[in-house]
């Protein structure tokens, strides 16, 4: 059930920024749901094995280079989805250092305080 809310309020993300940003297209709010299930597939699968394959290159940038995996990842999401659309690798990097930022606010609403 969890799981289900955490995917619902990415989504919910993904919906709020991109009204906020003009280069970031959804069509509706059943593709901002697939398209938080597709970030969070690839994040699970993809992500891991370009973290590896570009060590040496994180290591020298200092962890900046993580953002620009991120921001292909969601230019991938954004090729394989019909009503999801990202115009540049510049609008993905913006697009995922906030959508971090805005799933954050979001999840820490969720989380009890344990006493």
């Amino acid at each position: 059930m969890k799981l289900i809310i955490k995917l619902l309020l990415n989504a919910l993300a993904v919906v709020i920024l991109s009204k906020a940003l003009s280069n970031v297209y959804v069509d509706n709010y059943i593709t901002a749901i697939i398209v938080a299930i597709v970030l969070s597939i690839l994040n699970l699968l993809v992500k891991p094995i370009l973290v590896i394959l570009t060590l040496p290159i994180t290591i020298v940038t200092l962890g900046l280079f993580l953002l620009i995996i991120n921001a292909l990842i969601i230019l991938l999401a954004s090729n394989m989805i019909d009503g999801f659309s990202v115009s540049s690798i510049w609008t993905a990097i913006l697009f995922s250092i906030l959508l971090s930022i805005l799933q954050s606010v979001l999840h820490s609403l969720l989380k009890e305080d344990k006493k």
